[in-house]
């Protein structure tokens, strides 16, 4: 019956919530009781889309995988969502009246992973972190019943970029790896970085001073994004503006971390210590 797989289904959101995302544990238990389950089932769609993307064993699945994704997130705004988490995803539409160009920005997103790997200009990065980041900060404060203005989304907007920006210079090399690059090719040229220099600093496992100069400016970047976003906090209920405050916190966090390997991202992988992270969270926590 549809009350029995609509809870089995929930059941599935929260298992996929709570066995992925280590600071999602940690917001999880800062939400609202009544919230939980709504959250785990945006969180669950939102998991399942990034790992078909990133988990494909090729772009042309992956493609064809978010292709299967998107005709059931079609089919869930239109009233007839397909067996799985999508029934329970249906629910929490209905219950907060969710827009639906969030959920297709976040699969846009992905889909673009699998056919650029290069980013000419700034410009066109934060567009991609319009898609990628963005719109899961504005499903967060439909979910929050908050009737945000203009300034407020772009607070919003302004966080989801800034934490976007830290995971990609923590994760230079690691993406590299999986073939993509999302420092700016055009900012990169001008430091003298073409893709024979890149792939030699990786091979060597070292970090170019040019190359420390740039990752520096961008993650001065981020930090600015932080501070333009963090008076959103103040706007909003106190339970989120405490989770802001440690999702902001974790990504300053992060990019204190890249500084404190003085920019060297091609050698070693920044860390949030677990001192650091067992900080940030304490004080979340204290603070309810």
């Amino acid at each position: 019956m549809k009350g029995d797989s609509v809870k089995q289904a929930e059941r599935e959101c929260r298992r996929i919530a709570l066995s992925h995302y280590e600071n999602f544990l940690v917001a999880s238990v800062l939400l609202p009781r009544r919230l939980k389950q709504p959250f785990y089932n945006v969180y669950a769609f939102c998991r399942t889309a990034d790992d078909l993307a990133d988990e494909s064993k090729t772009p042309a699945a992956a493609v064809q995988a978010l292709a299967q994704c998107q005709m059931s997130l079609d089919a869930t705004f239109a009233g007839h969502p397909p067996a799985g988490i999508f029934m329970a995803l249906a629910k929490t539409i209905e219950q907060f009246r969710l827009d639906k160009q969030p959920f297709d920005d976040l699969l846009d997103a992905f889909l673009q992973d699998q056919r650029k790997t290069r980013y000419q200009t700034t410009r066109e990065l934060l567009d991609y972190c319009r898609r990628s980041a963005n719109p899961v900060g504005r499903i967060v404060l439909k979910l929050a019943a908050v009737d945000a203005d203009v300034a407020d989304l772009e607070r919003s907007d302004q966080i989801c970029t800034g934490l976007q920006l830290a995971n990609f210079w923590q994760d230079v090399a690691r993406d590299y790896a999986i073939g993509r690059i999302y420092l700016p090719q055009s900012e990169l040229r001008a430091m003298g970085v073409n893709e024979q220099r890149f792939a030699e600093m990786i091979q060597q496992r070292s970090t170019l001073p040019e190359l420390k100069t740039l990752i520096q400016a961008e993650c001065d970047r981020a930090h600015t994004y932080f501070d333009r976003g963090v008076p959103l906090c103040d706007h909003v209920p106190k339970w989120l503006g405490r989770n802001l405050q440690l999702f902001v916190g974790g990504g300053r966090a992060t990019l204190e971390a890249i500084r404190a390997i003085d920019f060297d991202v091609i050698r070693t992988r920044p860390r949030v210590s677990k001192r650091t992270q067992v900080g940030l969270i304490l004080r979340s926590l204290i603070s309810r």
